[in-house]
């Protein structure tokens, strides 16, 4: 009975890890520490300028990601013909190489995440704390609105006839189609976002820091070249908020709450999948 216990209380950490072929030699893992979880509320954050400074960065990424990827879609949506612009294709390299480039230039200060589910999902797994959460998912909105304003001031008669980049439902296809687009969607990215700034692979690789923007950047465009038919890819609510706000007509609202919940679900199973059974941390003998 006394070893039965003992094998649960390890679970899947009973046996070593092995590594592939290829990675840091083996040694380094027993030299990798776990960090502590960061506290549910750290009052003493408030009274950092780090703390300010990456809210700030944040906000003036979503704002660049909300520019440059709605303007995209508007040039898509004004042409007659889709051969003559970028296309689905080109909307998706927007929004997956914008990801690409800002979490490669503010990862190293707020953690590069753009995105309130992104940031949810971390919250979860305790990489950050409460009070860092809401005020970044606070400075993602802002910075997605005036992102999207800015495209709606260069041209507010094609920004208000073809639809303002806002998140629907399209034609064909049912709330739970959207819902579900979103949630997996939303999975595939906060799923990539742990794997590839996992601190324990950094440790094992020392490639793994410098190439982490690549597969998220990727990740996200992926995801809009399957989802675009859908819902026109939100996974992320800054994006779908921002985009409704500056439209601000009826077809943005009516099923603007799948754009909020599929997303948080989707990141709330990432960060589950990922702790859980990826890194078996509550597994873990002490």
């Amino acid at each position: 009975m006394e070893h039965r216990e003992e094998d649960v209380r390890l679970g899947a950490n009973k046996y070593s890890e092995r590594q592939a072929i290829g990675t840091a030699a083996q040694s380094q893992e027993k030299d990798y520490k776990e960090p502590p979880p960061a506290p549910l509320f750290e009052p003493g954050e408030l009274m950092s300028w780090s703390f300010y400074r990456a809210g700030i960065a944040e906000f003036v990424a979503t704002f660049l990601f909300l520019y440059i990827t709605v303007l995209t879609v508007m040039g898509v949506s004004k042409s007659e013909s889709k051969c003559s612009t970028v296309g689905i294709q080109g909307i998706a390299w927007a929004f997956g190489g914008m990801i690409f480039a800002l979490v490669y230039c503010t990862a190293g200060i707020s953690g590069g995440h753009i995105n309130p589910a992104v940031t949810f999902g971390l919250f979860l797994a305790r990489k950050l704390s409460l009070t860092r959460a809401l005020f970044y998912m606070v400075m993602q909105c802002l910075g997605a609105i005036c992102g999207a304003g800015v495209v709606k001031a260069f041209g507010k008669t094609l920004y208000e006839t073809k639809g303002g980049g806002a998140n629907i439902v399209n034609v064909g296809y049912t709330k739970g189609d959207g819902l579900g687009a979103e949630i997996i969607g939303t999975f595939v990215l906060v799923y990539t976002v742990f794997s590839a700034t996992d601190a324990k692979r950094s440790a094992r690789d020392s490639h793994v820091p410098i190439l982490a923007p690549l597969p998220i950047g990727f990740a996200v465009f992926l995801v809009h070249l399957a989802t675009i038919p859908i819902t026109g890819t939100g996974i992320n609510p800054a994006r779908s908020l921002g985009a409704a706000i500056i439209y601000n007509k009826e077809p943005a609202w009516n099923d603007h709450w799948i754009f909020w919940v599929g997303p948080f679900i989707g990141a709330a199973l990432a960060a589950l999948y990922h702790q859980v059974v990826i890194r078996a941390i509550p597994f873990k003998s002490k």
